[in-house]
């Protein structure tokens, strides 16, 4: 790991981005383009000549996530990323897996099994958390539940973009009732291969979280309640584990804390570097794989026919 960095959006770009899915077919391909641009200039601002890479893998903006329908898709034109750098591009890394019959995700599950094989399970707290780890050599990985995707969104209402430490929530009480309710989801009764999209959680999540009049700290409060127990749910089935945290939820303290309650397996924390941009890194590993025409999308995770080799590949001379 050579160089890392973080580019904030500004407000208009959140907008856009967060209103993608409303736009009509034209807008929609025009701004698919315009932020593959927007992507090949943050890259060209961020090597400024220091570091020469032999390719770019970018995984885009996921928009729609509709695995039972064969669609996920991730904004950001990998066409537009190459020429913009001029630098060759694996992008689209998703795709080939749901022609397969695929969820189209998890896909970090290979860079789990070769870049991290010494942790028993590894779960990123991103907008959703997701679980990937060996069971008798075969490969088995998910999405568990949400989790910054609907507290980042409950905290919008105080002004601000996430719980730092989980400082609000810690002020709120466990309603029992919303936190049965969220439990008894359907989702969690279903077997893997599955992954979640933003319409699973405006469908089955928002309108059971919405229906009670409670305080926005109590429903923060039994959000973190409810993840820790899903999680749990899933690494006590093996004893004596060692967890990988990762991802933006990790640096929530109250939360992580009461994923450690529900646990007697070691929960381990890494670096700041491998917290914030393990999935950057598993990216560029996935794009080194489909460059080298090796398997970088795993069946045994997605449920598709067949094992593949997924990234189109934008080439220049």
């Amino acid at each position: 790991l050579l160089r890392t960095g973080f580019v904030a959006y500004d407000d208009e770009m959140k907008s856009t981005l967060s209103n993608a899915q409303n736009l009509n077919t034209f807008e929609f391909i025009k701004l698919h383009k315009q932020y593959g641009r927007y992507i090949g200039k943050e890259i060209n601002s961020f090597l400024k000549d220091k570091i020469k890479p032999d390719f770019i893998a970018s995984h885009g903006h996921t928009i729609f996530h509709k695995p039972e329908e064969n669609i996920t898709f991730q904004i950001g034109d990998g066409a537009f990323i190459a020429a913009e750098t001029n630098i060759s591009v694996v992008s689209d890394f998703r795709n080939l897996d749901t022609a397969l019959l695929g969820q189209g995700a998890p896909l970090v599950p290979v860079g789990d099994k070769y870049l991290f094989s010494e942790y028993d399970f590894c779960i990123n707290l991103g907008g959703f958390a997701n679980v990937s780890y060996d069971d008798a050599g075969i490969s088995v990985a998910f999405d568990i539940c949400p989790v910054n995707f609907i507290v980042n969104d409950l905290v919008k209402t105080f002004g601000i973009e996430y719980d730092k430490d989980g400082n609000i929530g810690k002020k709120g009480n466990v309603n029992e009732k919303l936190l049965k309710q969220l439990n008894n989801v359907s989702y969690y009764s279903e077997k893997a291969p599955k992954s979640l999209g933003r319409e699973y959680v405006d469908d089955y999540f928002y309108p059971i979280i919405e229906k009670f009049s409670i305080t926005t700290e109590d429903k923060i409060r039994t959000l973190y309640k409810h993840i820790a127990l899903q999680i749990s749910k899933v690494v006590n089935v093996k004893k004596n584990a060692k967890i990988l945290l990762t991802g933006g939820g990790t640096h929530n303290k109250f939360l992580v804390s009461e994923i450690e309650k529900n646990t007697n397996n070691e929960i381990i924390i890494s670096d700041k570097e491998t917290i914030d941009f393990k999935e950057a890194i598993i990216f560029a590993f996935l794009g080194y794989l489909r460059v080298n025409e090796s398997d970088n999308t795993l069946k045994s995770v997605t449920g598709a026919k067949e094992d593949s080799i997924g990234g189109s590949i934008f080439l220049i001379k």
